[in-house]
């Protein structure tokens, strides 16, 4: 990975939670990952609602506090329903995820309950025993809670996707058990999502490819097209660029806006150098391979691999020592 953002006191999270606060980007990331593409949730209707969840859990005599904060969440209206759409970005594989999330629904939906239960009281319009008891009239309702997690690490997600992941369960409990699913994306996979809004189509994409050490695309398609400063920074902290990031800020200064294949020419460079090298060493295991069945001795195999691919001898050595 390349050098933290949090150097240049740029802290990931908070930048990546300032970009999806903007109701176009929030929409266009949830009608992708949850919908297809299909233009479900309406920027319009979005409204930005509390992220903190905490509660104040008592049960058997027993209290304590329990604090859950998200990260963006937001409101759709329904005439006089509503939905609320929670994300968490998540950088590091967490291999508690599906509970984390279970939590933190299970607050959003106690934290509506705690806010009816105490209109009710102040209210006194119970009309029965079992109402009052708790402290829920019979037609009340509570509102749906749709959470999304946004996984942004560069190696591949091993963790679990839902409660059951996280349990061994006896053969005949399975159908008994309350399984309780995490939706969840992964930029490095994301290819397949139809996104409409260009920003959140622009940092996928280049930072997916950056992740694939796919530089020649980068290079092909950002040649000559310019990036708003934010998107850099951005697609720096999700990539822990530090080059892109200080490229990126320092372009504020200079029009708000970046050239990608320039911000990102050094590692270009290096991915270049990498898939060279990794292309070298297919090569020489193919001719060690090769002398081995045609029974040549090791020291006309490495005076073979120092000629062949232009090796110091003490490289060539070592390769024929790993290989052989």
């Amino acid at each position: 990975m390349f050098e933290t953002a949090e150097k240049n006191k740029v802290k990931p999270d908070t930048i990546l939670k300032t970009f999806w606060r903007d109701n176009d980007r929030f929409a266009d990331l949830f009608n992708a990952a949850l919908f297809g593409g299909e233009q479900v949730l309406n920027p319009r209707d979005l409204t930005e609602v509390d992220t903190d969840v905490s509660s104040f859990l008592k049960f058997n005599g027993h209290a304590e506090t329990v604090q859950k904060v998200l990260d963006v969440v937001k409101k759709t209206a329904y005439g006089v329903d509503f939905v609320i759409w929670g994300l968490e970005n998540q950088a590091k594989i967490h291999y508690a995820m599906p509970l984390r999330h279970m939590l933190g629904d299970c607050f959003s939906y106690l934290k509506e309950y705690n806010e009816i239960a105490a209109r009710n009281r102040a209210e006194k319009g119970f009309e029965s025993s079992d109402e009052f008891l708790s402290n829920l009239k019979k037609t009340d309702r509570l509102h749906p809670v749709v959470s999304l997690c946004v996984y942004y690490g560069e190696n591949e997600w091993d963790g679990p996707f839902c409660l059951t992941d996280m349990l061994e369960i006896p053969e005949k409990l399975k159908t008994l058990v309350s399984d309780y699913k995490m939706n969840l994306i992964e930029v490095r996979n994301s290819e397949p999502l139809r996104f409409h809004n260009p920003d959140v189509d622009t940092v996928f994409d280049v930072s997916r490819s950056i992740y694939e050490r796919n530089f020649d695309k980068i290079n092909t398609i950002y040649r000559d097209k310019k990036i708003s400063a934010e998107l850099g920074v951005v697609i720096g902290a999700i990539t822990e660029s530090q080059k892109l990031i200080d490229q990126a800020l320092k372009s504020e200064k200079e029009g708000g806006q970046i050239n990608m294949c320039g911000a990102l020419e050094e590692l270009v460079d290096k991915g270049r150098q990498e898939g060279m090298q990794k292309g070298m060493q297919k090569g020489i295991l193919a001719n060690i391979r090769t002398c081995k069945t045609f029974h040549i001795s090791k020291e006309d195999t490495i005076k073979n691999i120092a000629k062949e691919f232009s090796l110091p001898e003490e490289d060539a050595i070592e390769y024929v020592e790993k290989y052989w």
